[in-house]
């Protein structure tokens, strides 16, 4: 096989009609960066195809007769877990969707896709299948570092430094809390266990968003500073019904004074430790809490709304960050809430602030707030909304930047590397 042949995104196609699985191989065959692996009649063909072939991408039919989608890709995750299994199914149903995602499939979408929606998923979903294949190719001796913190033989001295990621805006109300959520539901996988920090000390609202009752905070971790150890950890932290774990910002508001900035520096640096991914939602204020978090993220996600108040606080941000020296390609611009009757567009942002828009979520109140007064998170609860698509598709942003920092500092680490040899 070609180098070329290799990079292209492996699919395979499972359906019980073999006029749907063709005509899904059609639709695929004329993408050059796209090949179809494999095609299954049933689920447990499909497990048996899928662990030959180890396919980026599985095409789900949720309804089989031997097997349903949920479970074929249970047992299919199992035998390959870097494949990223998108459900198809003529029902767009919030019950399926729900059973799907906890299952383990990372998009759902109704029957008869389009081809543009589907293509573009496909590609997506592909970056996320190859970081995870990287990760499954490295020696076996990292497996310890898998396990989750407290855990029977965990050893955090295996596993790389994970990566912080901070979202803030310098204006409440844009949507920081919502977007931090549901990024972090996103991210955290079996490979790649994630964190989720409430940094809003004060008026936090993390685990209201997740429905988690706050029995712990971060102020227990405060109180236990000396002897923090993972064990310790993993009684503190909240653990939501996906897997996610939670740290709580603290049950009163007068109890933030007990948290002091380098506690918070020193909790984030203990937590990338243990955790591939450490998220943290701040407040808007930018008190020494915040320039804490900002000082330990490897990527700060700005989010902005398209109207004149918020514009004008994000161009503050940007002049503040400047001048605080924050590297500019450790920003990733978000516009959140956009809404084409608004008069704004997410160009003009742009070229006001003299920064690129790398993502734009798009405004549906009405969805969002159902989503937070039922603490089920969009990509849970509604895959298939534009907002959870243009959430995953940030997702993907936030790990191509993070991927293409880290080539770039291996490329510059192989540049200053003294020459053993010449002049």
């Amino acid at each position: 096989m070609t180098e070329v042949a290799e990079e292209r995104i492996r699919v395979l196609i499972v359906d019980d009609f073999a006029e749907t699985r063709e005509n899904l191989r059609k639709l695929l065959q004329f993408e050059s960066d796209i090949v179809v692996v494999g095609a299954a009649g049933s689920g447990h063909e499909a497990i048996e195809v899928a662990s030959e072939t180890k396919p980026d991408i599985v095409l789900m039919d949720i309804n089989m007769e031997d097997m349903d989608g949920i479970t074929a890709t249970e047992a299919i995750l199992s035998e390959v877990p870097f494949t990223q299994v998108i459900i198809l199914s003529v029902q767009s149903e919030q019950d399926y969707m729900r059973r799907a995602m906890m299952a383990g499939a990372r998009d759902f979408m109704v029957k008869p896709p389009s081809s543009e929606e589907l293509i573009a998923t496909i590609r997506r979903l592909s970056v996320f299948a190859r970081d995870k294949r990287k990760e499954f190719e490295k020696p076996a001796a990292a497996d310890v570092a898998e396990l989750p913190p407290g855990a029977a033989g965990y050893d955090s001295s295996h596993r790389p430094a994970g990566t912080v990621l901070a979202f803030y805006s310098p204006k409440g109300g844009v949507g920081c809390t919502t977007i931090a959520t549901n990024i972090a539901l996103g991210l955290d996988t079996e490979e790649t266990p994630t964190v989720l920090v409430d940094g809003n000390l004060q008026f936090g609202d993390v685990s209201v968003f997740l429905n988690l009752q706050s029995k712990y905070s971060i102020n227990d971790l405060t109180a236990r500073m000396d002897d923090i150890d993972p064990e310790i950890l993993e009684d503190v932290l909240l653990l939501h019904e996906s897997g996610l774990r939670v740290l709580a910002a603290p049950p009163r508001p007068e109890m933030a004074d007990e948290v002091n900035a380098d506690q918070i520096r020193t909790i984030i640096q203990f937590l990338r430790r243990h955790f591939a991914y450490v998220v943290v939602d701040t407040a808007s204020t930018m008190d020494d809490t915040t320039l804490a978090i900002l000082d330990t993220a490897d990527l700060l996600i700005a989010i902005c709304t398209p109207d004149i108040p918020s514009i004008k606080d994000a161009r503050h941000l940007f002049d503040l960050l400047h001048i605080l020296e924050f590297p500019t390609e450790n920003v990733c611009f978000v516009l959140n809430k956009m809404d084409r009757k608004g008069g704004i567009s997410s160009e003009a942002v742009g070229e006001n602030l003299k920064r690129e828009v790398e993502a734009v979520i798009p405004m549906d109140e009405r969805v969002v707030t159902a989503s937070i007064n039922k603490g089920i998170p969009l990509i849970l609860s509604d895959r298939s909304s534009p907002q959870s698509r243009a959430i995953m598709q940030l997702m993907g942003t936030i790990k191509q930047r993070l991927s293409e920092a880290q080539e770039q500092e291996q490329e510059e680490e192989v540049k200053e590397r003294p020459r053993m040899l010449g002049r």
